[in-house]
């Protein structure tokens, strides 16, 4: 479910999570750049909303390019969690290094579950087409240990799935309440649990992976006839871990499949990437 309903007002409260962001100083950092652009995504065969984010004193002429963070659900992401001032909090105190994000608009109901649910036209667009874009304008990495890719509920899905398919462009998956009850193809019915089994049998990528799922979204999905959803995101983790990935997983405590607890925990995740790529 995406959740629409909160005021833009409320993109200003709680950007600390329990990481070095809670000591955020000054209150207002310097602000990046937001650039709004309508590409026409020739997968899906519409246009698509995306916002560039550069971050303050970018330099397009800069030896070592800048890391990515790609953001699905991109008008949320840019104001109601909202990533460009995270990532210029964490830059202004030395959290992380400065980055440039792309936050990609999935528009609502079916449409954008057909991008985000295990949609093989998904990973095909960012290919062919937004990744390349960004590398011709922007100075940014062509690396994917330094990339992230991130979404919460059907985005957290989506983020996971493209890493999967694409791990040559993006190395580094943080899911907020990741929806991987689903299906193929944003499918409602069974088989659930789609890309799980897909990570069961396949081999392991190169690819580093975060989860977070808040411990009250032990219910049911589909009114009670689908797969609890705290339930799905533990299962996806026990796979990536047999499989040998790297990952990191969290239970939030009291949490819920809300955005007020996804953004106060959006920039530890990416905070804590970063570090391990530093790492190596």
């Amino acid at each position: 479910m995406r959740v629409t309903q909160f005021l833009r007002a409320a993109a200003v409260v709680a950007l600390c999570g329990a990481s070095g962001v809670g000591q955020l100083k000054p209150a207002h950092p310097p602000a990046g750049l937001v650039q709004g652009f309508v590409v026409y995504d020739s997968s899906y065969h519409r246009p698509r909303r995306v916002w560039v984010y550069t971050p303050p004193q970018y330099d397009a002429k800069r030896e070592q390019p800048y890391p990515l963070v790609l953001a699905f659900d991109g008008d949320e992401y840019r104001d109601l969690m909202p990533l460009p001032r995270v990532l210029d909090s964490l830059h202004e105190v030395g959290s992380a290094p400065a980055f440039i994000a792309v936050l990609v608009d999935d528009s609502s109901s079916g449409v954008r579950l057909a991008d985000l649910c295990n949609a093989a036209r998904m990973p095909e667009f960012l290919a062919r087409q937004l990744v390349p874009w960004l590398r011709k304008g922007w100075n940014v990495t062509r690396d994917p240990h330094r990339v992230i890719v991130t979404g919460s509920s059907a985005g957290g899905l989506g983020a996971a799935y493209v890493a999967f398919v694409r791990p040559d462009l993006f190395g580094n998956v943080w899911s907020q309440s990741g929806a991987f009850w689903r299906g193929a193809e944003a499918s409602n019915e069974p088989p659930y649990e789609w890309l799980t089994a897909q990570v069961m049998k396949s081999p392991a990528r190169d690819v580093r992976f975060i989860l977070d799922v808040g411990e009250m979204e032990n219910h049911p999905t589909l009114g009670g006839s689908g797969p609890n959803f705290r339930d799905a995101n533990r299962r996806f983790r026990d796979a990536l871990k047999q499989k040998g990935y790297a990952v990191t997983y969290t239970e939030v405590p009291g949490g819920n499949h809300a955005p007020q607890w996804w953004r106060t925990r959006l920039g530890e995740g990416i905070e804590t990437l970063s570090r391990a790529w530093e790492r190596h």
